[in-house]
């Protein structure tokens, strides 16, 4: 019941209000760029969606029982999962039996025309579907295979499967992420996922470049534990140059003390950035403790940093006398980089978050608009057309199948043999 409830909910707050945000938009700097979509579930799915909003012409080559990720609870839209729903705008779909022999063969079609194929799959599985860059190469020696797994394709993880949670916590990520003192958590989106996809994205851009500089295909491995890893970026280098096992941070920075979290008078959260000189100096002048900046355990971020208690406790007392949206004021005249922490909904009702329209419309096949984010890459340069509604399970087999020359004989005989779904 309470499913059915929620779902309920969420098509008719999304009908309602569809029509009061602008329409959804592609770049066209992918132009005629064509991916081949094998992967399911989130990482490679949002690597492919932002090649499809880039403008490439992006088919998702899904199980007959369609990517997993169709059936994620708890919110439903037209039929479609929500979970869905969010990755997989502006692609096509063809359902198909890869296992089979006739599947195969159809696949190599595909990859023969194709200038990158997406997979998500362990390199054993890959070898035994005739997937592998070796064979691919044999078909179209300009493809570019992009491959998204866990581990890579190498290692003693690389059979091991892996979601977002263990990557997080296999890189150290979760380590850090939590209050002083922990427990650990996993970040509240789901980045091992994520920076995954977004490493599938720049890497199939670097294959098209090398396919233009040389003229041949290549193939490039992505693993999430690896993109997990790249996230630690200073922290790493802090353990190599330092030593430095960094813990669970909470609300602070480990280098920057000013770089904090506060609580105003009416209760309200508040991030500072004071990173610079200047910054500092402008954030005392604020709140009326100049003579701060001239205490020598004061002067320098380093001498900040080595009195971060004392000064916290200071700054905590201050910021507590101001109410948020006078403190946020003060700080903005004064150039201190200054937030409130947003819940979702206010961060989607942001005045600079719609005049970026990253809250936009789309249509769905089934009728009508929904609700969804924007493409993050603008261009007034290069646009390439309104959104398309996130495709049915197989709702573009029969014309891709068309387009590679097979009658309409054919696409019956295969459904009928379990090759291939149409919706």
């Amino acid at each position: 019941m309470g499913a059915d409830v929620m779902t309920n909910q969420a098509v008719t707050t999304n009908a309602e209000a569809a029509d009061a945000v602008p329409p959804g938009r592609r770049l066209g700097v992918l132009h005629g760029v064509k991916v081949l979509d094998l992967t399911r579930f989130l990482a490679g799915p949002f690597g492919g969606m932002v090649l499809a909003d880039l403008g490439a012409d992006v088919l998702k080559v899904e199980q007959l029982v369609g990517d997993s990720s169709r059936a994620n609870p708890p919110y439903f839209h037209q039929g479609d999962s929500a979970y869905f729903m969010s990755i997989n705008r502006n692609k096509r779909s063809i359902a198909l039996d890869i296992r089979t022999d006739k599947g195969k063969n159809i696949l190599r079609k595909l990859v023969a025309d194709a200038d990158i194929i997406l997979d998500n799959l362990r390199a054993p599985q890959r070898k035994k579907l005739g997937l592998d860059y070796e064979e691919l190469a044999q078909v179209n020696p300009r493809i570019v295979s992009v491959s998204v797994t866990g581990f890579g394709s190498s290692g003693p993880f690389a059979d091991r499967p892996a979601y977002d949670i263990i990557v997080e916590a296999l890189a150290g990520v979760m380590s850090v992420t939590g209050p002083i003192g922990g427990p650990s958590v996993r970040a509240g989106v789901p980045i091992g996922d994520i920076t995954a996809g977004l490493y599938a994205a720049i890497g199939s851009l670097a294959g098209l470049q090398t396919v233009h500089a040389t003229g041949r295909g290549t193939h490039l491995d992505v693993g999430m534990l690896d993109c997990q890893l790249s996230l630690l970026s200073y922290l790493a280098q802090y353990y190599f140059t330092g030593g430095l096992v960094a813990t669970h941070q909470g609300r602070e920075h480990l280098s920057i003390p000013t770089y904090n979290t506060f609580v105003t008078r009416d209760g309200s959260e508040i991030v500072i950035a004071a990173n610079t000189e200047e910054q500092w100096q402008a954030l005392c002048t604020v709140l009326d403790r100049k003579e701060l900046c001239g205490l020598e355990r004061f002067a320098t971020n380093a001498d900040r940093l080595a009195h971060r208690d004392e000064l916290i406790t200071v700054l905590r007392a201050e910021m507590s006398k101001w109410d948020r949206d006078s403190l946020e004021r003060a700080l903005m005249d004064a150039e201190v980089p200054v937030a409130a922490i947003n819940t979702i909904d206010v961060a989607l009702r942001s005045p600079q978050v719609a005049h970026r329209e990253m809250v936009v419309r789309a249509p769905h096949r089934n009728g009508g608009y929904f609700r969804t984010l924007g493409a993050t890459i603008k261009s007034e340069t290069s646009p390439g057309g309104e959104f398309t509604s996130p495709p049915a399970l197989g709702g573009d087999t029969q014309a891709v199948l068309h387009q590679l020359g097979y009658s309409a004989d054919d696409i019956a005989d295969l459904a009928d043999q379990g090759v291939i779904k149409s919706t």
